[in-house]
């Protein structure tokens, strides 16, 4: 499990992706996460715009993401 470190108390879900180098842009990513490829502690996401907070696991295309302080 890859972990990425944040300053503030949330990132957004579509940053995640790009921070974690699993998507391109933010295009990419509004469209991963609509098409339901996206999990956020193991439950499908919709929202790109989706608080992330740490501790959060974001899992996308067999990755999963932690979300650290």
């Amino acid at each position: 499990m890859e972990e990425i470190k944040i300053r503030d108390e949330f990132i957004k879900l579509g940053q995640v992706l790009k921070l974690a180098g699993l998507a391109e842009d933010g295009v990419e990513a509004k469209s991963v996460i609509q098409d339901g490829l996206v999990k956020v502690n193991g439950e499908v996401d919709l929202r790109r715009g989706r608080k992330i907070y740490k501790g959060d696991v974001v899992s996308y295309n067999g990755k999963e993401i932690k979300v650290i302080g």
